[in-house]
This record gives structure tokens, C-alpha cells and sequence, in this order.
């Protein structure tokens, strides 16, 4: 698979989750990702970095997906420079990073324009790397 990238500028308020679960599902099953339940996991990772950036976050979100050499690493931006910790769930909040670091295979957080940049490295494909669609071995299922 050749490096694939893609950049979405996101709608800020309660309907960007959604809005970037649904890109992002999109995004990587244009790219050959076919596993649901490896695609459900990059969803929900997707749903809560984005949550995080709007209720915590500020400015404009921007997400960023790229795949490469069978990794899948998923970003969002935003504004707020506050770096996002693991804390005790309460009855608003708390398990986003909980959940980041259960589907994921490491996560971190870059300066970014003033703000930051949280990235998500998802648990390798099952099988192996994905082929691009469209080559002569075909994709992986």
C-alpha cells in the first residue's frame, strides 16, 4: 500500500463525532479496510478524539487520516494547547482516553499551531496490510 492520506475540516459542534465516524468509515473502506469490527473500533476512536476536541478543545477541528506500511494513524486538532489525561469517570465524562488507549495501539499528543494535535496509532489490520484496491494481488478481507 502506498502512504494515503486525507484531511477533513470538521463542522464544530454536537453533530461533528458523527459526522467524522461516518468520513472516516467511509475513508478507510475507499482505501480497502473491510473488517467490521476493525472498522467499529477506528469509529469509535474517531468519535472520541473529535468529542474531546469540541467539548474540550476550541478553534477549528481538523481531522487527519493516514495509512502506511499497514499503519493506521488517526488526528484531530484543535485549538486548546491543554493536553488531554486519563481521569475518573463521572457522570458528564471521563473515559475518552480509557477507551483511546483499549482500541488502539499508542496515542500521543504533538503542538499544532498553537493548539495540539492528538494522534492515534489503531491495532494493526487483521491479516496483515491491506492491499490498495485495484492492484494485481487484491485486498485483504
Amino acid at each position: 500500500m502506498s502512504e494515503l492520506t486525507a484531511h477533513l475540516d470538521l463542522p464544530l459542534g454536537i453533530h461533528a463525532p458523527g459526522a467524522a465516524r461516518r468520513a472516516v468509515t467511509a475513508l478507510l473502506e475507499g482505501w480497502g479496510f473491510r473488517d467490521e469490527e476493525w472498522l467499529d473500533a477506528a469509529a469509535v476512536v474517531t468519535s472520541e478524539l473529535v468529542t474531546n476536541a469540541v467539548r474540550h478543545g476550541g478553534g477549528c477541528v481538523e481531522l487527519t487520516a493516514e495509512a502506511h506500511e499497514g499503519r493506521v494513524v488517526l488526528s484531530v486538532a484543535d485549538g486548546s494547547s491543554v493536553v488531554p489525561r486519563r481521569r475518573d469517570p463521572d457522570g458528564v465524562g471521563g473515559r475518552g482516553i480509557a477507551v483511546i488507549e483499549a482500541l488502539s495501539a499508542r496515542w500521543g499528543v504533538h503542538d499544532h499551531e498553537g493548539g495540539k494535535r492528538v494522534w492515534v496509532e489503531l491495532r494493526p489490520y487483521p491479516g496483515g496490510p491491506v492491499r490498495s484496491p485495484g492492484s494485481a494481488r487484491g485486498e485483504r478481507r
